[in-house]
């Protein structure tokens, strides 16, 4: 016994010798998560420049792509246990490599839904099978290591996808953005018939999509755990406007040679590089401390990036002169980043919490749902925001206006930003009462007993 036992602690220790499966999901990952941020990022402007829709249509049509891209996949999750792995990797990237590709080459309104819906399902396949393969290719003593790997080839994907984007986008023109995603998931495609071989092996029978809906509902009548998902989705529909708002609003604001994709880099840059360090420091702060500075720090990043409107003249750092705009979105976008550190490794903890005894597992398994009302009500916000105060050029074009009256229109560009820092203080002030609200339920219950 004790040989065993050593031997089982040493092949413990050996935590980098993952399955050549692992290894593979986490190259599929990369090339999914290059496709989807590369067009993500662009998406905004694509719909408005390439396919017509003004602001506001764009605003709801992004809402609905982005926000059930995390709300399907509850049920695709179920049907992908129950078809197995890599069946659903393969249909998932024949949608996503068809839908890019169609995105790009018909660019009509009709037929841009279609792709977009397209590319939904099959995005929302992805991730629970990855997710899975991940779980299923580590045990309980290495699997944080092995997730941690994990979100950091999504965040090289982020980065690299919205990195090509840029070149993409000005050298060829927006429409070819979704085919580099197209290109990109084809090669997922690849790397999952050639090489991706998962046992599917589950230990318990699966749920079914039935299942999955009715668990969903039972969620959703649970107003404490609601009232959290809401609150912390202030959070998220601020840092959603880095997909949402700013693309157009800087090459409005700047020029067709701005970059908002690199712009939009710098927050997963400065989760990579501080999120260890502020895990370890806010170890000892109850989660909820950890949660309220996050959201006490998202408003501030909005400020910022409305701030730019107070200055007139480039900016000179290090010698170089720079946009104001340019800078005031950097640094906003960096504070994101530094808040996203204290809000994330903190979250699912507090979340847990406010889950029903005994239900905890059940609960966590829709803890994210907070981004899919962010996205939906962000982007819903950033069209009717944009159509308001930073207007599309076409739109000014059309109606003859002036230069004089082009520049009037933009001057209250900065309360788009305004308005977001309000949405970051309700969901501070809101988590304030929430702590104090469910502390003395907690405790009333406490003294019952």
């Amino acid at each position: 016994m004790t040989n065993e036992t050593g031997d089982s602690a040493a092949a413990a220790v050996s935590t980098w010798r993952y399955p050549k499966n692992f290894w593979i999901a986490n190259g599929v990952e990369l090339f999914e998560r290059a496709a989807y941020y590369g067009t993500f990022i662009a998406l905004a402007l694509f719909l408005t420049d390439v396919v017509g829709f003004t602001d506001v249509e764009a605003g709801w049509i992004g809402a609905l792509f982005a926000s059930f891209i995390y709300l399907l996949p509850f049920v695709s999750g179920a049907a992908a246990d129950r078809i197995g792995f890599r069946y659903s990797l393969v249909i998932a990237f024949l949608l996503l490599g068809v839908g890019y590709a169609t995105l790009g080459l018909y660019p009509t309104k009709v037929a841009v839904l279609g792709s977009l819906a397209l590319i939904c399902v099959g995005g929302s396949i992805v991730k629970p099978t990855i997710t899975g393969t991940v779980a299923r290719s580590s045990d309980s003593l290495n699997r944080a290591r092995a997730f941690s790997i994990f979100y950091m080839i999504v965040n090289i994907g982020s980065f690299s996808g919205k990195t090509i984007a840029k070149p993409v986008r000005t050298m060829l023109g927006l429409e070819y953005v979704p085919l580099y995603s197209s290109a990109a998931a084809f090669l997922a495609l690849v790397l999952v018939v050639f090489f991706y071989w998962p046992k599917d092996e589950l230990e318990q029978r699966p749920r079914s999509a039935l299942e999955a809906i009715r668990d969903l509902g039972l969620v959703f009548r649970n107003g404490r755990f609601m009232a959290l998902l809401l609150i912390t989705a202030g959070f998220w529909a601020i840092q959603g406007q880095l997909y949402a708002s700013l693309p157009k609003y800087v090459i409005r604001m700047v020029g067709p040679d701005a970059s908002p994709e690199w712009y939009a880099n710098v927050n997963p840059l400065i989760v990579v590089l501080l999120v260890v360090p502020i895990t370890q420091l806010v170890k000892k702060l109850e989660p909820v401390t950890s949660i309220g500075i996050s959201l006490a720090l998202i408003p501030c990043s909005a400020l910022i990036m409305a701030f730019s409107g107070l200055f007139e003249r480039p900016i000179v750092i290090a010698g170089f002169s720079m946009h104001p705009i340019t800078v005031m979105m950097v640094l906003g976008i960096a504070l994101q980043g530094f808040a996203e550190c204290f809000l994330s490794p903190r979250y699912l903890e507090y979340a847990s919490k406010q889950a029903p005894p005994g239900q905890e597992g059940l609960y966590m398994g829709y803890a994210h749902l907070n981004t899919f009302f962010a996205w939906l009500t962000g982007f819903v916000l950033s069209g009717y925001l944009l159509d308001a105060f930073c207007p599309d050029p076409k739109k000014l074009a059309a109606a003859g206006l002036s230069a004089e009256q082009v520049k009037a229109a933009y001057a209250h560009a900065p309360y788009l930003w305004y308005t977001f820092a309000g949405v970051g203080v309700a969901a501070f002030v809101a988590l304030l009462i929430f702590k104090f609200v469910t502390e003395r339920v907690d405790d009333a219950g406490r003294a019952k007993l």
